[in-house]
């Protein structure tokens, strides 16, 4: 059985993961902050350890990353509006210690290591779709600092040591840490909660991939060939879909009585890529539409599986790293 380490594995993303990897066979650990709980009931699952630690405590890393076959690199301040809350924060965990937790990978005998980078390096372009050789021009601290760590993966990579970058669209979908300031999970949110939504411009792209299949490109990743996605970056999405289209579909699947309210908008981030490469390369295909993620997020709004979904810091970045002051 493989050994892997999930730095950040405690987020929407990574205990999804957690179970997707378990299910495969592999001995999982993750290493988090767990600032917004152990809720995942996963303490005393077979083949998982939990350890509570900081990405910036490089000592302790050190001491921790060690007979790991594979690290998957989940850890930072998600998002633009997140990041923008205290960018020196942002900084400090996204950028700064991406350098040396590569050199005591590479020094611990850590055989791969993936890099949940973002979509957004591309910043705005004109093209219908974006593969992974457009420039980057990254639009926000946020993304830039996925650029620049990106600079410093590709550096390091070499025969031994197995660096692989993605580069997913905007996530969706039910998760047992459940994120509700994603666009996909706004809208449906609102929809169910309050039959009212409010869409701000609507012509912005914004591509998205459901959680499962998220979660489903990293195992397809790690069981590659190392000489296909060594010093590679990988597309990862799903439709590229209007923020208008994207309410009008979360209005069909929920309610068809939800309202709709269209704002004027300053926001002209507009993205929209191709995931052709990692279908070529890698034969990976999505399996979930994005319907199905809505669907699922409403099934858990009428199971009652989230508690106060409009209000509840837990399931909101900002309202969790402003309630406790992370610094």
């Amino acid at each position: 059985m493989k050994r892997i380490l999930l730095i950040g594995g405690a987020g929407y993303v990574g205990v999804e993961l957690v179970k997707t990897l378990l299910n495969n066979n592999y001995i999982v650990t993750v290493y988090d902050l767990f600032i917004y709980g152990d809720n995942l009931s996963l303490n005393k699952i077979k083949n998982l350890n939990l350890i509570k630690g900081d990405i910036r405590d490089l000592k302790f890393l050190d001491k921790t990353i060690k007979n790991f076959d594979y690290v998957i690199h989940l850890a930072c301040i998600s998002n633009d509006p997140s990041f923008d809350l205290n960018p020196e924060l942002g900084k400090s965990i996204n950028y700064d210690p991406f350098n040396d937790l590569l050199k005591i990978c590479k020094n611990n005998g850590v055989k791969r290591f993936i890099y949940a980078s973002s979509s957004s390096v591309y910043g705005i372009k004109s093209e219908e779709n974006v593969s992974e050789n457009a420039s980057l021009k990254p639009l926000t601290d946020y993304s830039k600092y996925k650029v620049l760590c990106e600079e410093q993966l590709f550096k390091i990579c070499s025969d031994d040591f197995c660096c692989t970058s993605i580069r997913p669209a905007t996530v969706c979908g039910y998760s047992d840490r459940q994120r509700l300031d994603l666009v996909v999970n706004i809208l449906t949110n609102f929809a169910f909660n309050k039959r009212e939504i409010s869409v701000f411009g609507g012509d912005q792209l914004r591509p998205n991939i459901h959680i499962k299949d998220m979660c489903n490109s990293y195992l397809c990743v790690l069981s590659a060939d190392t000489k296909m996605i060594n010093g590679e970056a990988f597309n990862v999405g799903l439709e590229n879909y209007s923020v208008k289209h994207l309410a009008e579909l979360v209005k069909d699947s929920v309610d068809n009585n939800t309202k709709i309210n269209y704002f004027k908008s300053n926001d002209n981030r507009s993205y929209h890529i191709s995931s052709n490469k990692i279908k070529k390369s890698l034969g990976f295909s999505t399996s979930f539409t994005i319907k199905e993620a809505i669907i699922d997020l409403k099934d858990a709004f009428s199971k009652k599986l989230l508690k106060n979904p409009l209000e509840n810091e837990m399931y909101f970045n900002i309202k969790r790293m402003k309630s406790i002051n992370l610094k």
